[in-house]
C-alpha cells in the first residue's frame, strides 16, 4: 500500500480480526481480510543491471516460477478483486509466457485486475497491443531520464533508442485504439540529483502521452547498510493488503525481501488465504503493531515509511492512561 493511500484508509469491518491482546500494541493497522493486491516472481532476471537494484544478487531456484504455482495461486484467489502484478523483483517481459498470465487471470473472473511495472525496452508492438487486447488494467513504466546522458548510468543494460521508441509507441496505441477508459498508464521516475534538471521537462514531455506521470524517491533496500540501532520503531504499511510469492511457491511480507528474510508460508503446500491469515503472518503483523521492526529479521534493518506519520492508526486503549 502506497502511503496516499493508507491515509485514506479507515478502520473497517474489511480487515483481520485480531484477539484481545493484554498488552495493548501502540498502532492497531487495518489488515485486509485477504489480499488486494498480490506479486508473482514468474522469473527471477532481468535484461538491466541497475546499480541501486540488488536485483543481481538474487540465486533463487527455480529460475522460472512452474505453470501449477501461478495457476494455483490465481485459482484459489478468483473474485476477490485481486489486483496481480506478474512480477516482482525483475522485467516480467523477460517472461514470454505473460501475454498467457494476463489471459488466465482475466479468464471467468470480471474482479480481476493486471498491473505490470517495466522498463519498457521488451515492450514491442505486437506485445502491447496483445496486452490491452486482453484486458491488461495498468500498466507503469520506470524510466530514469529525459535525456541519453541521464537515462543509461541509471538503467545499465537497457538501450534508450528501444525505449524511447517502443514506450511512446505502446501509448499511442493506447489512445488512437480506444483504451484510455479501460487501462491506466503511468511513467515514473526515480528522482536523483542526476536527473534533478531534467524533471520538468520529463513531466511535459511524458505528459501528453500517459494517464499519469510520478517522480517518486529512491528509497533504500532493507539490508543495504543499516544498523540494528537505527531500527524505524513503527508499523509498516507493505503488509497491510499486498502478498509476494518468490518462483519457488514461498511467500513473504515485503517485496522488498529479496533474500527470502521473511517467509510466511509456501503456496506448494498451502492455500494462498491460509498463508494470509495464517499464525507466522499474524505474529509478525502483531510486532509491528507494536513498532517491533527491530525483532523481525528482515524489517530490523528497514527505514521505509520513517517519516511517514501512523498517528490515524494509534491504539487509544493502549494510549490511554490506566485506571
Amino acid at each position: 500500500m502506497r502511503p496516499q493511500q493508507a491515509l485514506q484508509v479507515t478502520n473497517s469491518g474489511d480487515q483481520i480480526v485480531s484477539s484481545e491482546d493484554a498488552s495493548q500494541p501502540r498502532w492497531r493497522m487495518p489488515y485486509a481480510k485477504s489480499p488486494r493486491y498480490i506479486q508473482l516472481e514468474t522469473v527471477t532476471v532481468c535484461n538491466a543491471k541497475c546499480p541501486f537494484c540488488p536485483q543481481n544478487e538474487i540465486k533463487r531456484e527455480p529460475p522460472r516460477m512452474p505453470d501449477k504455482i501461478w495457476r494455483k495461486i490465481v485459482d484459489e484467489t478468483r473474485g476477490l478483486g485481486i489486483t496481480y502484478r506478474p512480477f516482482l523483483t525483475n522485467e516480467p517481459f523477460v517472461d514470454k509466457r505473460q501475454l498467457e498470465i494476463v489471459r488466465y487471470i482475466k479468464e471467468n473472473d470480471p474482479t480481476a485486475r493486471v498491473e505490470y511495472n517495466t522498463n519498457g525496452e521488451l515492450m514491442t508492438e505486437d506485445l502491447g497491443r496483445a496486452l490491452l487486447d486482453a484486458g491488461l488494467d495498468i500498466m507503469r513504466f520506470s524510466i530514469d531520464g529525459l535525456s541519453r546522458e541521464t537515462y543509461e548510468p541509471s538503467r545499465v543494460g537497457v538501450s534508450y533508442s528501444k525505449v524511447y521508441e517502443r514506450v511512446p509507441r505502446f501509448l499511442e496505441i493506447w489512445d488512437h485504439e480506444g483504451c484510455r477508459d479501460s487501462c491506466f498508464t503511468e511513467v515514473r521516475m526515480i528522482a536523483v540529483p542526476e536527473n534533478q534538471h531534467e524533471i520538468e521537462e520529463f513531466k511535459s514531455f511524458w505528459g501528453q502521452l500517459c494517464s499519469e506521470v510520478v517522480i517518486t524517491e529512491r528509497y533504500q533496500w532493507p539490508w543495504t547498510g543499516q544498523r540494528r540501532e537505527d531500527a524505524v520503531l513503527k508499523p509498516c504499511l507493505k503488509i497491510l493488503d499486498e502478498m509476494f510469492f518468490y518462483s519457488n511457491g514461498n511467500a513473504t511480507i515485503c517485496c522488498w525481501d529479496v533474500h527470502e528474510r521473511a517467509v510466511i508460508g509456501n503456496v506448494c503446500q498451502q492455500h494462498v488465504l491460509d498463508i494470509w491469515q495464517g499464525y507466522v503472518a499474524n505474529q509478525l503483523r502483531a510486532l509491528l503493531d507494536d513498532g517491533r521492526r527491530d525483532l523481525i529479521h528482515l524489517c530490523s534493518r528497514c527505514n521505509a515509511y520513517k517519516n511517514f506519520d501512523f498517528d490515524r492508526f494509534a491504539n487509544e486503549q493502549a494510549n490511554s492512561p490506566r485506571p
